[in-house]
């Protein structure tokens, strides 16, 4: 009978054992490339969180603040800049479009974006999605805003909503434009990222709401300009706090830069998206290191008790090793019977441990970029999922020679006085 099998039927006649060592295989091996496979799309949801945009310009100051608040609406902005430097910039040779954004209000805790139809029509995200209109139109008068789908859900808001907005960025802070309601015209679709968790408004609209306020400080009662009276073309934009830029070409991205760093006009500074994420997602790296330690160590307790089962199961097997002796087998072939028991066993929960991820991502995939906004992608393994498969059935193999160690030093004669 040749060895693969023996160790088959071995393997069959102790099934329930064997069953619940492939389980625990199986279990082990979903849980590390189930990890990879989240990290990896986060990593990449992170990175594609905005597309196609070249240069991010803003006051000057750290390259992660500007990040933050530009891309991310988090932290506050350290200065504004002039409408003119935008102009300046919009209208350089360069440039292929520019999406202006000017912060500042928000809405029960939720920021508040004041942009223009550029934003819509260029706006990138995950390569080469764009935006899309859920429900009803942009944001053109004064007075219209746009939610982003988080904001929707979350507040129950629909089409026709009153809503107010508040100066600054502190829920619950007391200053209220009140008297200049914003009424919703649209709903974006989901694109889970930090676009999902705005309000979007006209800079019309940003100007308009502050229109009597003087030095940051609201109008004294009886002096509020209705919103009635105001229009349009009687709002000057003098200033905003960012915008997005997209260069004609990548190599005139690198000069755009330098001649917007070093623009006499007014201090700017401007970031390359890509590497600013790549800067922002390293500091944060920690968070990959403890996602793969609780993986390992998955792994680890997966091949521990595989390492158990076989190794108690000797005792009962001592009588079979004597008898395999007796008929010729040497102490080789013993060996390689238990290495070879313990390599299928690994084997085994490799292939249904990974078919187990690619069953379960195909099935909640949309789920998951719906609710948590990471895309998973469904693609053939990577070079590291391949290594540590690789490293797994090496050390399925290993884990074997312990219990076959032991087994070769039984002695022939101590397995026929096993009393049964």
């Amino acid at each position: 009978m040749t060895l693969p099998k023996l160790a088959f039927l071995s393997l069959k006649n102790r099934r329930f054992t064997t069953f619940l060592t492939v389980i625990s295989i199986t279990v082990s091996v979903a849980l590390l490339l189930g990890v990879e496979k989240t990290r990896a799309g986060a990593h990449d949801s992170f990175n594609s969180t905005i597309s196609q945009t070249d240069l991010i310009v803003g006051a000057r100051t750290g390259p992660l603040q500007l990040l933050l608040y530009s891309v991310f609406h988090m932290g506050e902005a350290t200065n504004n800049i002039s409408y003119k430097s935008y102009l300046h910039f919009k209208n350089h040779a360069s440039t292929e479009w520019v999406i202006p954004y000017s912060l500042g209000d928000s809405h029960r805790g939720f920021r508040v974006v004041a942009t223009n139809e550029d934003f819509y029509a260029h706006y990138h995200f995950r390569r080469d999605r764009s935006l899309q209109l859920e429900q009803g139109k942009i944001a053109n008068d004064i007075f219209d805003v746009v939610l982003g789908s988080e904001v929707a859900r979350r507040l129950g808001y629909g089409l026709g909503k009153e809503i107010t907005l508040s100066h600054g960025t502190m829920e619950g802070g007391g200053m209220d434009h009140a008297d200049k309601p914003f009424h919703v015209v649209g709903i974006l679709g989901r694109t889970g990222t930090p676009i999902d968790r705005s309000l979007y408004i006209t800079l019309e609209g940003m100007e308009a709401v502050h229109i009597d306020w003087k030095t940051g400080a609201p109008p004294m009662p009886g002096q509020e300009i209705p919103a009635s009276k105001i229009r349009k073309e009687d709002l000057k934009i003098e200033q905003i706090t960012a915008f997005l830029l997209r260069t004609k070409s990548r190599i005139g991205a690198v000069y755009l830069k330098r001649e917007i760093d070093t623009y006499e006009g007014e201090p700017l500074l401007a970031i390359m998206p890509g590497v600013a994420l790549a800067d922002l997602w390293e500091g944060v790296s920690y968070a990959e290191s403890g996602l793969r330690l609780v993986s390992f160590f998955v792994v680890l307790s997966g091949f521990i008790g595989m390492l158990i089962a076989l190794y108690t199961s000797l005792n009962e097997r001592r009588r079979e090793m004597a008898i395999l002796r007796t008929l010729g087998a040497g102490p080789k072939k013993i060996v390689m019977l238990l290495i070879l028991e313990s390599g299928v066993l690994t084997l085994t929960g490799l292939i249904l441990g990974t078919a187990l991820v690619y069953g379960v991502l195909w099935l909640s995939q949309p789920l998951i970029e719906k609710e948590f906004g990471v895309y998973l992608p469904i693609t053939l393994l990577g070079s590291n999922e391949l290594i540590y498969l690789g490293v797994m059935l090496l050390g399925g193999f290993l884990i074997g020679m312990i219990p076959a160690w032991k087994a070769f030093r039984n002695a022939l004669a101590d397995g026929l006085s096993v009393t049964v």
